[in-house]
């Protein structure tokens, strides 16, 4: 052993040493960190299937790969990263000796080819996604998605990567230079290429190999010394994030669909029982959030896909779902001396920790513990008020996270303390709630009108009651009953399914609310109110029928009851109206025979589309109808309307107005008819045409009116 390899050798155990005791601290206070938050045990569930979707996530980057170029660019710089560690390995036995390899397999030719090629495509991953970074960095493109990243954190870790593959290359090289490289041409192309240049140098491979070990061992200390740095920690976080989501056998982010009940010490909340002073209603302090919620604080990449998807983020209003994370990451681990020390307040606001306990901790520290979890600038608070209330919950954040972080849940339970404990919340919401408490809708309309639609059809449409037995129940819904956009789709779907001799039957005046605005909105109590009234009329109507079936018009009452009634016993099966519709016209019970003149462009609703991944039924019923063309952004990556979350009932005062945003895009595609399936949207993108003079021009239509007109040939 000569001085080279004595010098590198006691250099790299060195670094070693105190990178890995350093990344063990790290370790140890992320899991800290994570272990602070609340009970989760249905995390723990099923087994066998969060493992099949980890390995087809990670391994078949299922979620990355939505995004072409850059998901397999990311896929050769991760699995780089996992094989190319080997190589990390291998260059300690280099500093040793210039011809040292890997015991075993280091002579390998198969070794030498699989290491070679992710060498060269995890280097043409990294570029390419650097000169992504690059084209839409903050300043380089109206509202970057990175920015309020940490862009140091990127530069610095796309650095450590670049460096590390070129020393590999470079070590290569001058084995083949010196004559010690194991592996054939074909094996290894570009490493024989570049020792082709290189001069022979005896030494050369230890010294490389000891700056490729100072590289590595150099990231290794400086994310162990930042554990909020998720860029780097994501690599290892994401595969736990992946395997304890919430709904591990969807196909989608496992946040969307229905929401996660409220929680108190991992347990359902029940309401009949349940003491504010003893259980959890919602999230007021962030070891409030499950230690799974803390898990995706500490995983968020800072990609800012969620971001650029965003429709408040979009339309310049302050909700960005990544600076949301952020914020609660930063802020829970700026807190977790503090918690770690015993502090924190109880449920009555009084403090737990003695001084004694608390009489080390920096200023810092006990300041952080003192933060209001949502206040404005005034107050110092974690989230913005504004921030909070400007989610729409479409979903969009969830669908693209490419490692699984639940963003609606946590928005929802920070919502339902400040509606539950602090009564804070928009005051033209308040309306609604009223509504719904007292009148069972969140306009306020007498329940005995709930039936007028019908009038004026020429045929009756039946009751259940007035039925022995029927094929679906037909859910109208509030906005289907007392909407009057709303109630001409529902005189188009009564009408249709009657032409096509559907057995069906409606509630009529037993029905009230689903409680969707009221639990996105945070008002559990309400919800469940309504839930529960619904699910015992549901029960009575249906009786002992062995197939249970639910056709409806909105979105929103088609997840509420397929989804959430679940959580409360009942399962039955839910049809969106355009899915019935396309049914019935495959089966040639409903036949187009009139075209719809001028083109027709659909809008897909958010719990109907991206929530419940009803993409093709809508789009199969118009193109029998007529012309279908695109929005750029449609299916799993339309825009919203504006109107999810409970915001059809609060003001949009910040920034541009949601549905307007999607109306221009609507109206850019020349389409004659604008086509959708959800009262909602109906009346969002219905005011954006009417605000932008285009009323004449253009019609703003559900599905069914679409289909009913194609079938009347006067029409």
């Amino acid at each position: 052993m000569g001085y080279a390899q004595i010098i590198a050798t006691v250099l790299s155990v060195a670094v070693t040493v105190v990178a890995v005791a350093l990344a063990v601290r790290a370790v140890l206070t992320i899991t800290k960190v994570i272990r602070s938050g609340q009970p989760a045990p249905e995390r723990f569930t099923d087994k066998g299937t969060r493992t099949k979707t980890l390995l087809k996530e990670s391994v078949g980057h299922t979620r990355m790969l939505k995004w072409s170029a850059i998901g397999a660019a990311h896929w050769f710089v991760m699995f780089s990263f996992i094989i190319l560690s080997s190589l990390v390995l291998e260059a300690y036995f280099e500093a040793v000796t210039p011809d040292g390899e890997l015991p075993i397999i280091g002579h390998w030719a198969i070794f030498g080819f699989v290491t070679e090629w992710f060498g060269i495509l995890g280097t043409v991953g990294i570029l390419y996604l650097i000169f992504v970074r690059q084209r839409q960095k903050p300043g380089a493109v109206k509202r970057s998605r990175f920015l309020g990243s940490t862009m140091w954190q990127a530069y610095f870790v796309e650095s450590i990567i670049v460096g590390v593959l070129v020393c590999g290359f470079l070590i290569r090289g001058l084995k083949v230079a010196n004559d010690t490289f194991p592996y054939p041409v074909w094996a290894a192309p570009l490493s024989h290429a570049i020792g082709g240049v290189l001069p022979a140098w005896e030494d050369g491979p230890t010294w490389v190999a000891l700056v490729k070990l100072l590289i590595s061992m150099g990231w290794l200390i400086t994310i162990s010394l930042n554990p909020t740095m998720g860029v780097a920690w994501h690599r290892f976080l994401a595969f736990f994030n992946i395997f304890f989501k919430r709904s591990p056998e969807k196909p989608a982010g496992s946040g969307l669909g229905a929401l996660k009940p409220m929680m108190s010490e991992g347990k359902p909340l029940d309401f009949e029982e349940a003491d504010p002073e003893k259980d959890l209603f919602g999230v007021a302090q962030v070891e409030q959030f499950t230690w799974k919620g803390l898990l995706d604080f500490s995983t968020c990449t800072e990609c800012g896909r969620c971001q650029s998807q965003c429709p408040a983020w979009n339309t310049a209003k302050p909700l960005s779902p990544k600076l949301l994370v952020l914020s609660l990451r930063d802020h829970a681990y700026a807190k977790a001396p503090y918690l770690l020390a015993g502090g924190g307040k109880d449920l009555t606001g009084e403090e737990k920790a003695t001084e004694a306990q608390l009489a080390h901790l920096d200023v810092l520290s006990l300041a952080e513990g003192n933060r209001p979890l949502i206040g404005g600038v005034d107050e110092n608070g974690v989230i913005d008020p504004d921030v909070l209330w400007s989610c729409t919950t479409c979903g969009a954040c969830v669908e693209q996270c490419p490692v699984d972080i639940e963003h609606i849940d946590h928005i929802v339970d920070m919502r339902r303390y400040q509606v539950l404990i602090e009564s804070s919340f928009p005051s033209e919401a308040g309306v609604m709630l009223r509504n719904l408490e007292n009148k069972g809708n969140p306009w306020g309309a007498p329940q005995n009108t709930r039936e007028d639609w019908t009038k004026g059809l020429d045929f009756e449409v039946p009751r259940v009651g007035e039925v022995e037995d029927f094929d679906y129940l037909f859910w109208v819904g509030c906005a289907g009953a007392f909407e009057d956009r709303a109630k001409k789709t529902t005189r188009a779907v009564a009408t249709l399914l009657h032409e096509a001799g559907v057995n069906y039957a409606i509630l009529g005046e037993g029905e009230t609310c689903t409680g969707d605005p009221a639990r996105r909105i945070g008002n559990e109590f309400i919800f469940q109110m309504l839930a529960q009234q619904n699910v015992e009329t549901l029960n009575e109507a249906f009786g002992d029928q062995k197939v249970k079936r639910i056709v409806a018009t909105c979105p929103h009452c088609f997840n509420t009851l397929g989804n959430e009634y679940e959580q409360l016993g009942l399962k039955v099966e839910v049809v969106h109206h355009t899915q019935l519709l396309a049914h019935l016209v495959k089966e040639g019970k409903l036949t187009p025979v009139q075209p719809i003149e001028g083109d027709i462009t659909y809008h897909d609703p958010c719990y109907l589309g991206r929530h419940n991944r009803v993409f093709d039924a809508p789009r199969e019923v118009l193109g029998e109808t007529g012309n279908l063309i695109e929005m750029p952004r449609n299916s799993e990556r339309s825009f919203c309307c504006g109107a999810g979350g409970a915001r059809m009932w609060m003001e949009e005062r910040i920034g541009k107005r949601i549905n307007v945003e999607r109306t221009e895009e609507a109206l850019a595609t020349g389409a004659k008819t604008i086509a959708v399936g959800c009262p909602f949207c109906y009346t969002m993108i219905g005011d954006g045409v009417t605000g932008k003079g285009k009323q004449e021009e253009v019609e703003v239509v559900d599905v069914a009116t679409v289909l009913l007109r194609s079938l009347k040939q006067e029409a």
